[in-house]
């Protein structure tokens, strides 16, 4: 499978410009600042992917915002300096969020939605298009059922982005929120430069224990690797979150091979490299079983050459910069 060279080791820039605790100048100003791009660079990674919401860019007609793309300059500035590429990763556009909910998702449904998608992304090549360190990822993990939909979207905003940006990296994921199971329902690309993109959080019972946004979660906690049986009961008692429970008798590095086994052969399928664009453990979790963790995905990725990028730098749930990630932190890092 090819590799998606200078981007293997990374991570996500979360909640700077997407998914923000306010969306204001004071935020952007100070959330994340050269000394964090040093910091991450001192860590051996080789890039971060950089989250970004569409207001953050552009006013509610779709009108540039230039104090809002200042701090992606800042941000590829810094890259520059420390030795990262970078990954501008649309999280947020008009019309859609990967949050689900139904009106915050109306864009596959609006040409003009969509053509104000595709416009946004002909702003961000032509700013950004020449930069051979800097990479795009289309947009944050798709709710869409039908597959057919984000293709043709799919296909007519690399068209355009091709105008300003021939050689640039685009990656994309599959529907279903960056599930390793619809990678194959994308189109074999023709492009030589699309890298396939999934997202892994599993087993997520483990993963978002305690997850204040997770109703079924909210009071259950579970050990690492732990016992199967015992994630087999949650995942029963709930109905829910049980994808790959059954693939495997214990728990480890083998049940995360046996599910990305899905994505590894959908990228070789395509001839295209692979990018695990998020993964991480929440803050809530055990941090001696969050290391063995990160070790065990680790492993997964180096035997099939998956480039990645951890969720995340800093704060919003998943900050492994944070505070309880302090006594395995070094141990993490070396895992990443």
């Amino acid at each position: 499978m090819k590799k998606f060279e200078g981007y293997m080791r990374g991570i996500n820039l979360g909640g700077w410009l997407s998914q923000c605790a306010e969306y204001s100048e004071k935020h952007y100003s100070s959330f994340i600042t050269e000394s964090d791009i040093k910091t991450i660079s001192e860590w051996g990674l080789d890039h971060v992917r950089l989250p970004i919401d569409y207001n953050v860019i552009e006013d509610e007609d779709g009108l540039p915002l230039g104090n809002g793309y200042k701090h992606i300059d800042d941000c590829v500035e810094w890259c520059e300096k420390y030795g990262l590429n970078l990954i501008l990763d649309l999280h947020k556009t008009k019309g859609f969020s990967f949050n689900n909910n139904p009106e915050d998702n109306v864009m596959f449904d609006s040409p003009e939605l969509q053509e104000r998608f595709t416009s946004l992304w002909i702003n961000i090549a032509s700013r950004y298009g020449k930069r051979s360190n800097i990479a795009f990822e289309l947009l944050n993990e798709i709710v869409e059922k039908d597959s057919s939909r984000w293709n043709a979207l799919v296909s007519k905003t690399i068209s355009e982005i091709r105008t300003f940006a021939p050689d640039t990296k685009i990656i994309i994921g599959g529907i279903q929120w960056n599930s390793v199971h619809t990678l194959a329902l994308l189109d074999i690309p023709e492009d030589k430069n699309i890298v396939y993109n999934f997202h892994f959080y599993e087993p997520f019972i483990f993963t978002h224990q305690l997850a204040p946004w997770q109703p079924l979660l909210v009071d259950k906690t579970i050990r690492y690797p732990g016992n199967m049986e015992e994630y087999r009961k949650v995942s029963k008692e709930i109905s829910c979150f049980g994808s790959g429970l059954y693939n495997t008798e214990t728990m480890g590095a083998g049940f995360m091979e046996k599910l990305i086994a899905e994505a590894v052969e959908a990228a070789a399928n395509a001839n295209v490299p692979l990018y695990c664009g998020e993964y991480g453990v929440i803050d809530r979790a055990e941090i001696s079983d969050t290391a063995i963790w990160f070790e065990d995905i680790h492993s997964v990725f180096e035997k099939y050459d998956i480039a990645r990028a951890a969720w995340t730098y800093k704060g919003i749930d998943f900050g492994i910069s944070g505070e309880h990630y302090s006594q395995q932190i070094s141990r993490i890092i070396q895992s990443l």
